[in-house]
């Protein structure tokens, strides 16, 4: 049996859907079953319940041999995952799959990535089979923007000139289903980008390109995206996610992997693709 959690965000959902279209029997964890009910109706069996509780985790652990480790980032994201590999381990659990981030590494210094990091060295310690998944920026995220670029002609995010390698949530889902059904995956770190690299300035161009009409980029000074985001986020994920923008703005990302390629056999999908199968959203 493999327990999935995160299934109602952009990435675990994407994961059960393809494992459902796959034909694969799996559990998963929900704080609410109302926001699940297509995988209800598509036979999966629900743990209803708050990840944070012990006694929630070990019914859904029990008879797993597979897991997913996927959980919003937050305050207390470090101390749940922490719980739940204990949990895992002492349920039986034979392979954990953790959702990281490129930016998790030992000298990392924003918030998030650090969390990553001491949950990933913790789980390397724990003694279970374990697989990493490290992605970097979702190009998912840029959904958030449709509006202001339908309506304004602009895309504005406080990422200054930074660059990132971002990638389709539709490829991480499918490198986490390729690890879940097939051998080989134990004790591997997967850094997941998609085929290139951009700046949100390159980005912008690809709108241009595909809508065709001039879609501007205009960075987003810190100060305003921290006033915008205040009764969205509260305050330790605000600090944390400036502070992830920031170092993309600063530092950015400057490769690109073949992870994807390797591991499934075909090409990333491109933000030209991603921006042709989201059209509808983007175009006025």
């Amino acid at each position: 049996m493999i327990l999935l959690t995160g299934v109602t965000g952009k990435t675990g959902g994407e994961t059960a859907k393809q494992l459902l279209a796959k034909g694969v029997k799996f559990r998963a964890i929900v704080r609410s079953e109302a926001k699940a009910e297509a995988l209800k109706a598509g036979g999966v069996d629900l743990v209803v319940g708050d990840l944070a509780d012990a006694t929630v985790v070990r019914k859904a652990l029990d008879g797993v041999e597979k897991a997913l480790l996927l959980l919003p980032n937050g305050k207390t994201q470090e101390a749940n995952e922490k719980q739940f590999t204990d949990l895992a381990k002492s349920a039986g659990v034979k392979h954990l799959v953790k959702m990281s981030s490129m930016e998790a590494v030992a000298q990392a210094k924003t918030p998030i990535p650090r969390a990553h990091w001491a949950v990933e060295e913790y789980i390397r310690a724990s003694g279970i089979a374990w697989t990493m998944v490290k992605p970097n920026f979702f190009m998912q995220n840029l959904l958030a923007s449709a509006g202001s670029i339908k309506t304004q002609k602009r895309l504005s995010l406080p990422m200054g000139s930074g660059t990132t390698g971002m990638a389709d949530v539709r490829d991480i889902a499918a490198i986490c289903v390729e690890v879940f059904t097939s051998s080989g995956h134990v004790g591997r770190s997967y850094e997941i980008t998609g085929p290139e690299i951009l700046s949100f300035h390159d980005v912008a161009e690809r709108f241009t390109e595909l809508l065709g009409e001039r879609i501007e980029y205009v960075p987003m000074p810190m100060d305003v995206f921290r006033e915008r985001m205040k009764n969205v986020l509260e305050p330790w994920h605000l600090a944390a996610v400036a502070e992830l923008f920031r170092e993309i703005d600063e530092i950015g990302l400057d490769h690109t992997t073949d992870t994807f390629r390797k591991l499934t056999g075909r090409e990333p999908i491109s933000l030209r693709r991603f921006i042709q199968d989201h059209l509808a959203l983007f175009k006025s």
